[in-house]
């Protein structure tokens, strides 16, 4: 028997993103968008001296899958490195295109299993780390402020 899709670890994450507001003057901001269902994700990011995420903010406009990724992704980004962001919206990536195999190293990523099936959920489950990447390496290009 197969997990349901909308789970109910997936449905708590939907009111857990944290760092759910913008930020005011960040070094970088990245929209993106799931064209299949509207799902939308804005992420914004200041890096520190090291080059690792110092602050994050979001505006989440998305289903519940698109919504339990941000939260997972807002609850462990601070802190990470734009190598770090970019390996694990590569892993997320691979894993959601091969429909199989072990979650990729990234906590919580786990709950979304049941979805492996359902390629057309995927891009709402990748907006938020695509976006928290392609905003980190804008702002690691621009160097420190």
């Amino acid at each position: 028997m197969t997990a349901p899709l909308y789970n109910a670890e997936i449905l708590r994450l939907t009111t857990a993103i944290s760092h759910d507001q913008r930020l005011a003057d960040p070094m970088a901001s990245v929209e993106k968008r799931s064209p299949i269902c509207g799902s939308r994700v804005t992420v914004d990011v200041n890096l520190d001296e090291a080059g690792r995420v110092s602050e994050l903010g979001m505006l989440v406009r998305a289903c519940a899958l698109g919504q339990a990724s941000a939260a997972l992704l807002s609850q462990h980004v601070v802190g990470r490195s734009v190598g770090e962001l970019t390996a694990a919206q590569e892993a997320l990536t691979a894993w959601l295109a091969a429909g199989q195999g072990d979650a990729p190293d990234w906590p919580g990523l786990h709950v979304f299993s049941p979805a492996l099936a359902y390629t057309a959920r995927h891009p709402s489950i990748r907006l938020a780390f695509e976006a928290a990447a392609e905003a980190a390496k804008q702002a690691a290009a621009k160097g420190p402020r």
